[in-house]
């Protein structure tokens, strides 16, 4: 199905090599990221593994909290300050191009044909103009996590196969005191987690609609399909009450804190739930629609060239890029954080495809869909704002999927024209 090149364990190319030279001075180049601690743990032994191969290139990192990080990014790059080698959110790629933060990678070094035949297909909505502008050392997906030993207290056996059985697994996940308020919930919710994706790519697609037309340029989840989709999501709280909004402020914090029986989650939560004490968690596929339908979502990071590397630290850049993408690279990322590899020559082996924990996200990469975002962050806002309309001011489902439709295809417009 995919044509694999092979490469060296450094991703190391003949154009690429005579334009470093082996006689390089010693440089240094710095690497930004978001904090997020299993990414940092990755990209920490990353560096140290690259720098071991290459002792005149040395690798500064920074990381910033993710709230602050495209600020600090944007501010940096134009005063010839920060990151030569800089990592952002695929849905960001528009408004990095417009705001001349990153350089279109060189093809004689990453070539596009090369990168369309090595690559899963999802990662091509980083090229324009037939050159690449960023490109990922991992993908994304979502699946089911959910708690084995509070499984175990209800006498739940396996985890639900289908939208039905998500429902009345939760309810005998639920928990309420003596006053009827909910202290333990049976699934998370929030739109502004993962929620906005599997109700949008999702949700939508499995109640037999789909979310956009005209590649994702014009809205088309007004319809009796995205209607039932939203009124399932609303449903879990307001007519099943399995759920709350707001449940312990975060829903990966309910998970986290036993106090969550399922959660839907990208496979980057698997480095951080490693971590937490006493937690006992297993992962399945996404539940089924009502047909039977599997659908999916797909996202990924991915990391590109600033306009503040010139010269020696270009050079260096790309080498560090290179290395980045190489099977190497995509390994220790997939052990270290659990997001999944970039290239179907290390995502499909055996050990990964079939692993317990990675093995459902990699399968459900081929059913998903990867959404072309104009403005992520809007874009997201008005799902939030969507079922915020719902729970706190009561509004009919229907009007407030109807405003929602309005506001993205605002942006959208505004965007596109």
């Amino acid at each position: 199905m995919f044509k694999l090149l092979r490469r060296t364990a450094l991703g190391g190319m003949t154009a690429l090599a005579s334009l470093i030279g082996s006689s390089a001075m010693a440089v240094e180049i710095e690497y930004w990221q978001y904090f997020f601690d299993a990414r940092v743990d990755a990209m920490e032994q990353l560096i140290e593994k690259f720098e071991a191969a290459n002792p005149d290139i040395t690798v500064k990192m920074t990381h910033f909290p993710y709230a602050d990080y495209r600020t600090k990014v944007a501010a940096a790059i134009p005063a010839g300050e920060g990151p030569d080698v800089v990592q952002l959110f695929y849905g960001w790629l528009n408004d990095y191009i417009e705001a001349d933060l990153i350089q279109p990678l060189p093809t004689d070094v990453f070539d596009p044909a090369r990168i369309d035949e090595e690559f899963f297909p999802m990662v091509q909505a980083m090229k324009r103009d037939d050159a690449y502008y960023a490109l990922p050392t991992a993908v994304r997906s979502l699946a089911l996590f959910y708690n084995t030993r509070l499984f175990d207290e209800a006498g739940i056996e396996a985890p639900p196969a289908t939208l039905d059985e998500l429902v009345e697994t939760a309810k005998k996940l639920t928990k309420l005191d003596g006053a009827g308020n909910i202290t333990q919930v049976g699934i998370t919710t929030g739109m502004t987690a993962q929620d906005h994706h599997w109700w949008r790519e999702v949700l939508v697609r499995q109640f037999g609609g789909e979310p956009y037309n005209d590649d994702y340029k014009t809205v088309n989840y007004t319809d009796d399909a995205g209607l039932a989709a939203l009124n399932f999501y609303v449903g879990l709280e307001k007519d099943h009450k399995v759920t709350k909004s707001g449940f312990m402020d975060e829903p990966q914090a309910a998970f986290k804190g036993n106090r969550a029986g399922m959660h839907i989650d990208g496979s980057f939560r698997i480095g951080s739930l490693n971590k937490v004490r006493g937690l006992k968690w297993a992962v399945a596929e996404l539940p089924a629609g009502p047909d039977g339908t599997k659908s999916n979502y797909s996202s990924y990071w991915v990391n590109g060239i600033t306009t503040k590397a010139t010269g020696e630290k270009y050079d260096a850049a790309l080498k560090f890029l290179d290395y980045l993408t190489s099977d190497e690279a995509m390994q220790v990322w997939l052990d270290v954080v659990g997001e999944l590899p970039a290239k179907p020559s290390v995502g499909m082996i055996d050990a990964n495809s079939t692993h317990e924990t990675y093995g459902p996200f990699i399968k459900g990469l081929a059913y998903a869909n990867t959404t072309k975002f104009a403005n992520e962050s809007a874009q997201r806002q008005a799902m939030v704002d969507m079922v915020g309309r719902i729970d706190i001011e009561g509004q009919d489902p229907a009007e407030s999927l109807a405003a929602a439709a309005s506001e993205e295809q605002k942006i959208l417009d505004d965007y596109y024209k």
